[in-house]
Formats: structure tokens, C-alpha cells, sequence
């Protein structure tokens, strides 16, 4: 089993980013725009009720999917190709403004489950003034198809990832509106 790690500090409350990637919708734009990557089945299971109401979650909580939602995405696994892979995933647990997990049920690895967790952490600027904000952590947890032999291939598949998930936070800085890098 192997394991990648990826963190990003947005200055935008938790609640705000955590309806962003609940959102599936917002996950095509968040893969690297040459995978052409598309939704082609969704079965979304709204989340649980909140248990503490703010009004960012009221006006999006309606854009979220729950435990249980079940997506198909399709897209190229590498630049140019014909061939488009199907991966199905289902969100296995979900906690308001604090994590959602999907794991891989039918798709290009052995296993994968992902783990998107939301912590609200305040850092200063340059003259000291606080700005409060949201630190989002990504842990991957994957095995790679053919056993010892898929795990030659680990390195070119860590280094895909770091690159994606590179891309996945400008992507996100950018459909935010986050104008200055953290």
C-alpha cells in the first residue's frame, strides 16, 4: 500500500471551501484540463443535516454530496489518447466543514481511497496581520494493479499525482478566486 499526502492553505473560510469540494460538479475542473475528464453517472445522497447552521452552509449545502453518492467519471489517462477510463467511486464517510473520504470501487487501481479533511487555521501576512483561512489536507491511500510488478511503477505514479494535485491547487486558488499564492 502506498501513501500521498497534499496540503494547501486557502485564505477563504472552511465552510466556503468544504461546499466547493463536496461539489461534484467541481471535480472535472479540478483534473487537468487534457484528461477532458467528465461526470457520466451520479447518484448523489444528500449529507447528513448540519448541527451547526452558518450561512455559507445554508445557501450551498444543496450542492453537496453525502455518504453513499456514487459518481462514474471518465477521462484520458494520458495526453491525446482515444481511450477514456472509467473510474467509480463512492463517498464512504462525510463530516460537515471537516472531511469526506471516496473510495475507488471499480477503476484504474488495485484499491484507492482518498480522504479530503478541512481545518480552519488563521496565518499572518507580511506585516503580521492575521488572516483567517482554511488548511485542506489530501491523504491517498492506493495500491497499484499487478502486484509487484505495478509497484515498479510507483515512482512515474507518485510523481503523476504530485503533478495533479500541483495543478488541482492553482485550479482551486483560481475557480475561488484567491489572488495571492500562500
Amino acid at each position: 500500500m502506498h501513501t500521498f499526502h497534499s496540503q494547501q492553505w486557502l485564505p477563504v473560510p472552511t465552510e466556503l471551501v468544504f461546499v466547493f469540494f463536496a461539489n461534484p460538479a467541481n471535480l472535472p475542473r479540478l483534473m487537468p484540463t487534457w484528461q477532458q475528464a467528465r461526470i457520466e453517472e451520479a447518484s448523489i445522497v444528500s449529507p447528513p443535516p448540519l448541527l451547526k447552521p452558518s450561512s455559507l452552509n445554508n445557501v450551498f449545502s444543496v450542492l453537496a454530496a453525502g455518504a453513499g453518492t456514487r459518481l462514474t467519471l471518465s477521462f484520458r489517462p494520458i495526453p491525446f489518447s482515444f481511450i477514456r477510463l472509467r473510474w467509480v467511486a463512492e463517498i464512504d464517510s462525510f463530516l460537515w466543514n471537516h472531511h469526506f473520504s471516496d473510495t475507488q470501487l471499480r477503476g484504474p487501481f488495485a484499491h484507492w481511497h482518498h480522504t479530503h479533511t478541512l481545518t480552519p487555521e488563521t496565518r499572518s501576512d507580511e506585516s503580521g496581520k492575521p488572516i483567517p483561512g482554511t488548511l485542506v489536507q489530501d491523504e491517498v491511500q492506493y495500491r497499484l494493479p499487478l502486484g509487484k510488478l505495478g509497484n515498479l511503477a510507483n515512482a512515474l505514479v507518485a510523481r503523476q499525482l504530485h503533478r495533479t494535485f500541483g495543478y488541482r491547487h492553482r485550479r482551486t486558488r483560481e475557480l475561488l478566486a484567491v489572488n495571492s499564492p500562500a
